[in-house]
């Protein structure tokens, strides 16, 4: 299964602009008294605060504009530029919440409209020649400085301001399209109101309280949409074979057509920008900044990974193909696989084996036992403290958390929580990086906590996604950078999801999942015999779902590699040649706004994070639960954001350079409980 994106930084430009790292060689250590909360703005609200943020920050940059080249001090520039990063994201980072959460749709459409003003803004700024030089003069006082200062060189040179005058005037216009085009399509997404009518007949096999909550027409029949409580577990428990395909191709086309044609124009400008650095592809201008620093060591890590889950796919879908051909009393060459069998027959078949039945676990994880749960589990092992505050909230299922230090008793952060399914809402689970800390400005960190789950109870696998989730949330809220730019998750975008992966680990073993029974007194306890369950049938279906990462991965490569190909032919192509091969009529790339968004040519970092994630888990040894080396986590990783390199963070962390083993036992199922 698809792992979850956290935030996605509005436009490409602005990319660069959160990403932007600087420093300063001092920078005091107090927290402000007062903690500001999201503002609930309506559509005119955002319009007016996006016009006044704009016009105050085209006032900042003539200031910095006209601060002599040869006074250029990290005084007269760094600061007055984190100011401005400040001044920008404290109009940016509510905007974005409210587009994607607020249940008012002119709310959202003024959202991104002010999300394209931002953008152009962004990308004004990274072409200015004359705060380009001033930066180039600035004198580095420490190792950080120097590190920011490159960084953000680097993000002016990407934004196109060193290219000659036409060249660069392009390069503002494909930046601008690019996120009117990531735009459109989250829109299209998010915004389908599409139903599909199935028979009481057809939903034989889901459970009594799924069956509750659906819609149903006065024909009696149930209708059902795109967000993932009413799909995944249809797709997992829905017995009528002909339902389940029906539902499996109208879900991969939810975007489609129109998101394949932005797909296809998303490619080719991508491939304009490719040109006019004059290199060989949009994959080699993405990862030259990334870990990773070039496609070929990509094409190398995705060809191990092959290499490694190939058979161990082959002999899982071979073990389903025979599950089916048993429950159907038919001879195995009589039967076909299909794409919407896979995951119905892997929900069975755990079931049968190993006794793990996904719907019956939400009994051991109430929704609010398990978000409880999550806050006690990252107290003790970060040292933190998560009380319920007063704030002003988009939806009223929306909850709002103060992060308080268990030490000081100092405000640290904030935290809200967006669980439930609404329409109109963000249709995946992500982390969404509202507001950066800066020690240098007094600000404190705000991290937004998105889902869709069931409001009853989680099963395991959305347990691990809320853990998931959390550990993006705690990567911003526990930040304490000098600077807003640094803060949280604006680390290396194939860095980014190590953390949170890293923390996944918690919902899978013993030490960690005992303690659940805690926040709910009436529940069944989660003990030895069900963690080992649970472990063997996490186990199989590794070769299945790496193999599937992969393919995603190899995708992004090939789509914005060297040789230009048509999306939808080139995702035929190459699903066509997987075991289960492709089902016609899907029209999966039109669904996949990861790389529309920030993971072009970067889905592989997915993968690349989860080599660091589950070799940083091997510090902690048998005990999860190890507040020392949690608080040394906090300190060497979460609290430093992109202050510093990602290897050079993870090295000081390990003690020793990080070594690939775990993951490659991961996904081939031979990594011990």
């Amino acid at each position: 299964m698809m792992k979850q994106a956290e935030r996605l930084v509005v436009g490409e430009a602005m990319r660069l602009l959160a990403s932007a790292a600087l420093c300063c060689a001092f920078a005091p250590t107090a927290w402000p008294a007062s903690h500001p909360r999201i503002p609930i703005w309506t559509a005119s609200d955002i319009e007016k605060a996006c016009s006044r943020a704009l016009s105050r920050a085209r006032a900042e940059v003539a200031k910095l504009e006209k601060v002599p080249v040869s006074q250029a001090t990290v005084e007269r520039v760094f600061l007055p530029w984190d100011r401005l990063q400040i001044l920008i994201e404290d109009t940016q980072g509510p905007v974005e919440v409210l587009t994607n959460m607020s249940p008012d749709p002119a709310t959202r459409t003024a959202g991104e409209a002010c999300g394209l003003k931002i953008n152009e803004f962004g990308t004004e700024l990274f072409q200015n020649e004359k705060i380009y030089a001033r930066f180039q003069r600035v004198a580095s006082a420490d190792g950080i400085d120097r590190k920011l200062k490159k960084d953000v060189i680097e993000g002016f040179e990407d934004s196109g301001v060193a290219l000659p005058p036409e060249k660069r005037a392009r390069m503002k216009a494909i930046l601008q399209r690019l996120e009117e085009i990531r735009q459109t399509f989250d829109r299209n997404i998010r915004d389908n109101k599409t139903r599909l009518a199935f028979s009481p007949d057809e939903l034989r096999g889901l459970p009594a309280s799924y069956l509750e909550k659906a819609r149903r027409d006065d024909k009696g029949d149930y209708l059902l949409g795109f967000e993932y409580p009413e799909y995944e577990p249809f797709m997992t428990n829905a017995e009528d074979e002909e339902a389940r395909r029906r539902y499996y191709i109208a879900f991969n086309n939810r975007g489609t057509p129109q998101n394949l044609e932005l797909l296809g124009e998303a490619t080719r400008l991508r491939r304009e920008i490719a040109a006019l650095y004059g290199l060989p592809s949009y994959a080699h201008f993405a990862t030259r900044r990334r870990m990773v620093q070039n496609p070929e060591t990509v094409r190398r890590f995705l060809d191990e990974v092959k290499d490694k889950v190939r058979e161990l796919e082959r002999n899982e879908i071979d073990e389903l193909r025979a599950f089916k051909a048993e429950r159907l009393g038919k001879s195995v060459q009589e039967v076909t696989l299909n794409r919407w069998d896979v995951p119905y027959y892997q929900e069975q078949l755990k079931k049968a084996r190993y006794d793990v039945d996904q719907e019956v676990l939400r009994a051991y994880f109430p929704t609010d036992a398990s978000v409880a749960w999550v806050f006690a589990v990252s107290a003790e092992m970060y040292g933190v403290k998560f009380a319920p505050g007063k704030a002003p909230l988009w939806h009223p299922s929306v909850r709002y958390y103060d992060v308080i230090d268990g030490k000081t008793g100092r405000l640290l952060s904030g935290v809200y929580l967006d669980l439930l399914p609404r329409e109109g809402k963000y249709s995946h689970a992500a982390a969404f990086g509202v507001r950066s800390a800066s020690l240098l400005a007094r600000r404190t960190p705000i991290s937004v906590l998105v889902a869709n789950f069931n409001s009853k109870g989680l099963n395991h696998r959305e347990l691990e996604t809320l853990l998931h989730e959390f550990g993006h949330v705690l990567h911003g809220v526990l930040s304490r950078t000098r600077y807003a730019s640094h803060g949280g998750t604006n680390v290396e975008r194939d860095f980014v999801e190590a953390p949170s992966q890293m923390y996944e680990e918690w919902g899978r073993k013993r030490e960690p999942l005992r303690l659940v029974r805690r926040y709910c007194a009436g529940c069944p306890e989660v003990d030895d015999t069900l963690v080992k369950r649970l472990h063997a049938a996490h186990s199989f279906g590794q070769g299945i779902q790496y193999a599937r990462q992969h393919l995603y991965a190899s995708y992004d490569m090939t789509l914005f590699g060297e040789r230009a190909i048509e999306p939808m032919q080139g995702w035929i192509q190459m699903e066509s040649e997987t075991p289960v091969g492709h089902v016609p009529g899907t029209q999966f790339p039109g669904t996949f706004g990861h790389i529309v968004g920030g993971y072009g040519a970067g889905y592989y970092g997915y993968m690349w994070s989860e080599v660091l994630a589950l070799d940083m888990l091997s510090a902690y040894g048998k005990n999860l639960m190890n507040p020392a080396v949690g608080r040394r986590f906090r300190d060497l990783i979460l609290s430093r954001g992109g202050q510093r390199p990602a290897a050079e963070m993870v090295r000081e962390f390990l003690g020793r350079d990080p070594s690939p083993k775990a993951f490659f036992e991961e996904i081939t199922g031979r990594r011990g409980d």
